[in-house]
């Protein structure tokens, strides 16, 4: 029987790997949108759905101005009779009821974490996006007592994007562990399949509910699953913590 490979840290991309960002993004603009219309806003929901992607397309998802912009866009008669600010509280007000109520892990992610914990496993983050939201998500998704608190990485606050194999090589470099000892669990080919591979981590695409996980690289992942509990069995079978 082969010995087992030693990893020293397995880190997780937070969208669309923790929990399902295309499908909670999807019901947080519609029921924001739903709201705007009930406070006034006059205007078909496919319209103003399709104005919504259009802004969040051009200004990112990132932008804190998607409301504003959408309102903009449209003509002056949609907002007869009612109050703008009124309009986009509503908005922003449903959107954050939406993350209240359904920001939720994948329904075996906690479990799959806790299990590796178990295990002795080191475990951190590595994410795109802005700090705050980030780290946010990070919070209501209910990990964070599993992670190494040195271990989560934060694009913003390395000043590169996830998308450059130094912002791996960095993150292994801030814990002292060399690159061959780590293993990333990502959604995108892109953003981390590509550079952690180029890096000299081991990769594990998760193939789940988001939008780019079938996008072509040119080095494919050591692993390909479909959800924490292949993932647990991976680790089980192959590796021990270093």
């Amino acid at each position: 029987m082969a010995a087992k490979k030693q990893l020293a840290l397995v880190t997780f991309d937070i969208d669309d790997t923790l929990y399902s960002t295309t499908d909670f993004v999807r019901l947080a603009r519609e029921n924001s949108l739903k709201a705007m219309l009930a406070a006034g806003l006059k205007v078909d929901l496919e319209r103003a759905r399709i104005e919504l992607e259009e802004v969040v397309h051009e200004f990112t998802s990132n932008d804190e101005r998607h409301f504003d912009r959408l309102l903009q866009r449209l003509p002056p008669e949609c907002l007869e009779d009612c109050n703008p600010a009124v309009v986009i509280a509503s908005g922003v007000a449903a959107y954050h009821d939406t993350v209240f109520n359904h920001l939720t892990p994948y329904e075996d992610v906690v479990e799959g974490i806790r299990r590796l914990h178990q295990l002795k496993y080191n475990m951190g983050v590595i994410t795109q996006g802005w700090t705050v939201k980030q780290a946010e998500k990070l919070v209501r998704l209910r990990v964070l007592p599993y992670f190494n608190k040195k271990a989560l990485f934060l694009s913003d606050q390395l000043g590169m994007s996830k998308a450059n194999s130094k912002f791996f090589q960095r993150s292994a470099a801030t814990l002292g562990l060399p690159n061959e000892r780590c293993m990333h669990v990502g959604d995108r080919p892109d953003r981390d399949i590509e550079p952690a591979n180029k890096a000299g981590w081991l990769t594990v695409l998760n193939k789940r509910s988001g939008r780019y996980h079938e996008r072509v690289c040119e080095t494919p992942p050591a692993y390909i699953v479909h959800n924490f509990w292949d993932l647990v069995e991976i680790l089980e079978k192959e590796f021990e913590p270093a």
